[in-house]
């Protein structure tokens, strides 16, 4: 297991952890887009419990060992003292806001959820989902086009609100 806190050289700045939530990945599994977070992020930290999750869905199984064999996916390991998960949260979901609160610098987490969402910026923390990081994705040329790629994405079961879309492709200005 990682440690909960990357190991830095003395007198720099925290680095940024970004963790990420089941939900993102499970969505860009669905348009073979596990790989660009590398690309975007460098490295990407995952909970145990999110591991679990996703380790159990086979259809997502590979990329995921792929990307810790790789070593830009992490695993993080949780805080000792995890305060009981809420009934509105998933045990992912929560153990990725405490993850992020444990933390001691900045934290970005890939979340989707609208509740998880919520509870987390209420806690502080920054929060984006999978359709912001499709618009990065396309903003830093790690791929073509956003708007193929929600088109893809909307073809599968996974669900985006029209509005986020909309307002995401105007920023790229793919109207």
């Amino acid at each position: 297991m990682a440690r909960l806190t990357p190991p830095r050289p003395k007198h720099s700045a925290p680095r940024r952890l970004i963790l990420s939530d089941t939900s993102p990945l499970l969505g860009l599994s669905r348009v073979d887009g596990i790989p660009w977070l590398a690309d975007l992020f460098g490295e990407v930290w995952i909970t145990t419990e999110v591991s679990q999750e996703l380790l159990a869905t086979s259809a997502i199984e590979q990329p995921i060992r792929q990307a810790l064999d790789a070593g830009w996916l992490q695993l993080l390991d949780p805080p000792n003292d995890l305060p009981p998960c809420p009934p509105h949260l998933g045990p992912g979901e929560w153990s990725t806001i405490q993850g992020a609160l444990a933390h001691d610098g900045p934290c970005l987490l890939l979340m989707d959820d609208r509740t998880a969402r919520r509870e987390a910026q209420s806690m502080g923390l920054a929060v984006t989902g999978t359709a912001a990081v499709i618009g990065m994705a396309q903003k830093r040329g790690v791929i073509p086009s956003a708007r193929d790629v929600f088109e893809q994405l909307l073809q599968s079961d996974f669900r985006i609100a029209p509005k986020i879309l909309r307002e995401i492709l105007l920023e790229l200005e793919e109207k």
